[in-house]
């Protein structure tokens, strides 16, 4: 069972940075892509970002050129770095997983509140 534990979120305002973690239990090899998702109070879940394994990105039009996912093999991590950040970017964002066997996994979520 492969577990993936989020970090990094938190209150921020308008114009502000924050970098998200997800730690995972199992090499990022593992894997075929991750990805982050979020979601809004009363809102479905929607991608955010994503990175397969050999490194291409994409991104949701509403975060291109603001935020950026990248990945550590050697730490089993991946990141998001969140910048100009705007109050619609307030949600819970979660982490995903896919294995090339097909499991998806997601983590507990961390939440990101953008206010002044």
């Amino acid at each position: 069972q492969v577990q993936l534990v989020e970090s990094g979120g938190g209150l921020v305002q308008p114009g502000g940075s924050l970098r998200l973690s997800c730690a995972a239990s199992a090499s990022l090899l593992s894997f075929t892509g991750m990805g982050w998702y979020r979601q809004a109070p009363g809102k479905q879940r929607d991608s955010v970002a994503g990175i397969s394994t050999s490194g291409i990105t994409n991104y949701a039009d509403s975060v291109k050129g603001r935020f950026n996912i990248s990945r550590d093999n050697a730490k089993n991590t991946v990141y998001l770095q969140m910048n100009s950040l705007k109050p619609e970017d307030t949600a819970v964002y979660y982490c995903n997983a896919i294995t090339f066997m097909g499991a998806n996994y997601w983590g507990k979520g961390t939440l990101v509140t953008v206010s002044s």
